[in-house]
């Protein structure tokens, strides 16, 4: 085994459940700045000017995710070396039993252990790049290279499970608290189902043209069936600009709820995504039995614009990048997630009540 393998040895163990960057992320800009007046120029010119809240008002969901990225990179940092360092400890404490330095140690227990990767092997992933498409060069310049990197994979399978082996022998106990997504002040403004005095609310900001909220759906309705009183679901829209149908179609379950049936009509939309032109749309007034002259009145005016548009700024505010968001008590599930990451916060927040 060289020296150079046996002195990377402990660092590619403490590593095997990293990803991120050992450089500390940026602050982010909105940490760094100082509270200024909304209404001080910025920018001025001629009789022109740009005031702080006008920057804000264009900023202010990208910095909103920033801020929120940062926390999480900052997290998943701090987990990944709170593994390197147990993995260091475990492996210190075994050597030092041993009466050996921790790379003798690691060499005589795992990495000696390795067997060299067999030529058809080294062929077989060297056939595999080449058929890929990507750039190699003959095989026999290349044998040496591919040779190392399956022994390299190799090692780092070898360590990952004997600090597995570790783990479970000492019955490691992690105590640091899980990720909770900063909790965000979202008004639950809009249709909802379930009691208004529900421990837990969910704000849902979605887009019927959206396949991914459609497909959400189905774990929505599976957490208001399994929670019942004890969650509230608020419905906010935020139509995505490449999805052309969305906005009108948002128009029509607010003017099927002035009759309502906003829900009927919510389903209706979301069951028939590809068709939510405006002749389909009064089309589905009529199948849900509303009266279509004001129905049709109500859409072909677009009264409910201003609603969708202020539903949708909502959501730029609290930092809704794409669609669907969720907000379970001010926290975050960004996406189509599955059931579980829903039950986790959920029962999370009640437990606190």
């Amino acid at each position: 085994m060289s020296a150079h393998t046996l002195a990377g040895a402990l660092s590619l163990l403490g590593a095997i459940a990293c990803t991120a960057p050992t450089a500390p992320p940026p602050k982010p800009a909105a940490a760094a700045e100082e509270a200024q007046d909304p209404k001080a120029p910025v920018a001025r010119w001629g009789g022109e000017a740009v005031t702080a809240a006008d920057l804000d008002e264009v900023v202010r969901k990208d910095l909103r995710r920033a801020e929120n990225e940062f926390r999480e990179r900052a997290y998943e940092m701090k987990k990944a070396a709170l593994e390197g360092l147990i993995a260091k400890r475990l492996v210190e404490a075994k050597a030092k039993a041993a009466g050996k330095t921790p790379e003798q140690f690691l060499d005589a227990e795992v990495l000696s252990k390795v067997r060299q990767p067999s030529a058809d092997e080294v062929k077989a992933l060297y056939d595999r790049a080449k058929a890929a498409g990507q750039p190699v060069p003959p095989f026999e310049q290349a044998r040496g290279d591919v040779a190392r990197y399956l022994v390299q994979q190799k090692q780092r399978e070898a360590l990952r499970a004997y600090y597995d082996q570790l783990r479970a022998e000492a019955k490691v106990e992690v105590l640091l608290p899980p990720w909770r997504p900063p909790r965000i002040e979202v008004a639950a403004d809009g249709p909802s189902r379930g009691p208004a005095k529900a421990p837990v609310t969910i704000v849902e900001f979605s887009d019927f043209e959206c396949p991914y909220c459609g497909r959400a759906e189905a774990v929505v309705n599976q957490v208001l069936e399994t929670y019942g009183d004890k969650v509230r679901l608020v419905y906010r829209d935020y139509p995505l600009p490449f999805h052309p149908n969305a906005p009108k179609a948002a128009e029509a379950a607010h003017c099927a709820g002035d009759q309502g049936k906003y829900w009927q009509m919510h389903g209706k939309l979301f069951a028939n995504q590809r068709a939510l032109a405006l002749d389909s749309l009064k089309g589905y007034a009529k199948d849900l039995g509303l009266d279509a002259g004001k129905f049709n009145a109500c859409l072909d005016s677009g009264e409910k614009a201003k609603l969708v548009e202020a539903n949708r700024k909502a959501g730029d505010e609290a930092g809704v990048s794409g669609t669907p968001a969720f907000f379970v008590n001010g926290l975050l599930i960004s996406g189509a997630q599955p059931f579980e990451a829903f039950k986790q916060l959920v029962d999370g927040e009640l437990v606190k009540k």
